[in-house]
């Protein structure tokens, strides 16, 4: 697989994964943690396709790890929230576990990119 193709794979799994975390943050209670936690949720999981989008149109490749490590920054925070919608038991376990596994991989595939950028540089 070329590296734009892998590219426009990744973004369109970031897209999906975001539209799901929307979805997923419509069905908390209509609280104010369920709605401090859906505001939460909903910016950290945008934010890591938003950024790594930005990143495509980076000038230097300094410019290109830092947006991706934003994203990585971001995907980290959006499993730590799903980790409290689980805990707190606010939606069932099922739902949330979907999007932690797959927030996880998003997670591994992220950090394995800030590593490989961060060699390059050197």
């Amino acid at each position: 697989m070329d590296n734009s193709h892998y590219k426009k794979e990744l973004l369109e799994r970031l897209l999906k994964f975001s539209v799901r975390i929307i979805i997923l943050a419509s069905k908390l209670p209509k609280t104010p943690a369920g709605f401090a936690i859906a505001s939460q949720i909903i910016r950290s999981a945008c934010s890591i396709g938003a950024n790594c989008e930005e990143a495509q149109d980076a000038i230097s490749l300094k410019e290109f790890l830092r947006s991706i490590n934003i994203s990585l920054k971001e995907a980290r925070e959006t499993r730590y929230w799903l980790k409290v919608i689980k805990e707190s038991r606010l939606l069932p376990a099922r739902l949330v576990d979907i999007e932690l596994d797959e927030c996880n991989q998003i997670v591994a595939i992220l950090t394995t990119s800030v590593k490989s950028i961060k060699k390059r540089i050197s």
